[in-house]
């Protein structure tokens, strides 16, 4: 299949207001699922507010769709959804209003479909600007560009902070624990307000707005997971030793951790805290050790000595109908960006991403059963990628990217 040759996901077309038959079916979809976890929202701020306003979301799990439903109720809205959520099943999505995205890129046309679901179907925008889920319940990066959008529309700002979500099925776990959830809706910016704040003062709003520590919410409420595999998984997000400093080298299975090199030990316990069998805990809290990740990962940088290459398996997802295998290539990455080149198609093709042009990635744990993957995009297309050779490899290259940016960024400041 000539790639050049198939059909474009149409990102022009308007996004609808949600069909009012099917509203029923979302809360149906959503409120058994809620209810099982006990979900409660806090509201603050939000007496009066009717939409439109754009509400910006924290991302841990896929409930996160359905807090957001039960928590607008009765409202509906326009969801910014990534592409691959569309597979299979882009009639029903844009007919419940969902807005479709490239993730991690500089897309005027998605500030022309938000600036429309506002001043035309008059609803919420339901935004989701860490753009995945979190790796180790802890808010990731956001924007600058949030700042500059809220400015440009000049509608109020309302945040959910959900807790709980990551907790009940972490990325690197996709086993259900059956826990509580909560939620906290906050309307951060009135409409009056934001024509007297910067876009400085809007963007540091929204960032303290968006502050979360699920290990940190767990221990505060007591809430024990005393699931048997609760540890399983948790090396694709601590990948490096923090007693013998070697990479690439640790595994999980049941409540424990561990490094292959030096064969140290750790115990997750049911409050989510680690605790070395033998010798020192480096990191009891599982974020300060993922944190000393991407310390180590920006002093490779700074030092000039980071470097990543390896031949990958290449899938484009140009539109809603499904994945095309490209076939075998090469991914290289270092203080210049990612390179990615191969011969598809009988023809030779590179996509070039400079450091600036992404400040974070997106990337999966064994996605689809496939392995895993970092995906690129341009406006065009979206290229799943899979490292052959090197093993447990995607958590540094997210960290390597966004240290890049900000490297590359104050540089350029």
């Amino acid at each position: 299949m000539i790639l050049k040759n198939v059909p474009r996901y149409d990102m022009v077309k308007k996004p609808m207001r949600q069909r009012w038959y099917l509203r029923p079916l979302t809360w149906l979809l959503s409120y058994p699922e809620v209810n099982k976890h006990h979900l409660k929202v806090l509201k603050t701020n939000m007496e009066g507010l009717k939409p439109p306003y754009i509400l910006l979301c924290t991302h841990h799990a896929f409930i996160d769709f359905k807090v957001t439903t039960a928590a607008l109720f009765p409202y509906p809205a326009n969801y910014v959804v990534a592409i691959d959520g569309f597979i299979n099943r882009e009639g029903l999505l844009r007919n419940v209003g969902c807005i479709c995205k490239r993730k991690f890129t500089n897309d005027i046309t998605l500030v022309k479909q938000i600036k429309y679901a506002l001043e035309v179907n008059k609803t919420v925008v339901a935004i989701y600007p860490e753009a995945r889920y979190s790796l180790v319940g802890t808010t990731a990066i956001l924007p600058n560009s949030l700042g500059k959008m809220v400015r440009l529309f000049k509608y109020p700002v309302v945040v959910l902070n959900m807790h709980g979500d990551y907790l009940q099925q972490p990325v690197w776990n996709l086993a259900k624990r059956k826990l509580p959830i909560a939620a906290d809706m906050t309307q951060i910016i009135t409409q009056e307000e934001i024509l007297n704040l910067s876009v400085d003062e809007i963007n540091h709003r929204i960032s303290k707005a968006f502050e979360y520590d699920e290990y940190q919410w767990q221990k505060d409420n007591n809430i024990h997971v005393d699931f048997s595999e609760r540890a399983k998984g948790l090396h694709q997000v601590l990948y490096q030793c923090p007693h013998c400093k070697v990479e690439h080298e640790m595994d999980s299975r049941g409540d424990e951790l561990w490094c292959n090199h030096c064969h140290k030990v750790w115990k997750m316990d049911t409050l989510g805290e680690l605790h070395a069998v033998e010798g020192e805990t480096e990191f009891s809290h599982i974020p300060d050790w993922y944190e000393f990740e991407r310390s180590e990962v920006r002093k490779q940088i700074e030092a000039g000595t980071y470097h990543f290459e390896d031949r990958v398996i290449v899938d484009a997802l140009p539109n809603a109908k499904g994945y095309i295998r490209l076939g075998e290539g090469q991914l290289t990455h270092d203080m210049n960006g990612f390179h990615l080149f191969g011969f598809f198609d009988d023809q030779d093709y590179s996509l070039h991403k400079e450091p600036l042009s992404m400040y974070s990635a997106h990337i999966e744990y064994d996605y689809l059963g496939k392995g895993d993957c970092i995906d690129l995009s341009t406006l065009e297309d979206t290229f799943y990628i899979y490292p052959l050779t090197k093993k447990n490899v995607v958590t540094k290259l997210h960290f390597a990217t966004e240290e890049l940016y900000k490297i590359v960024h104050s540089q350029k400041k």
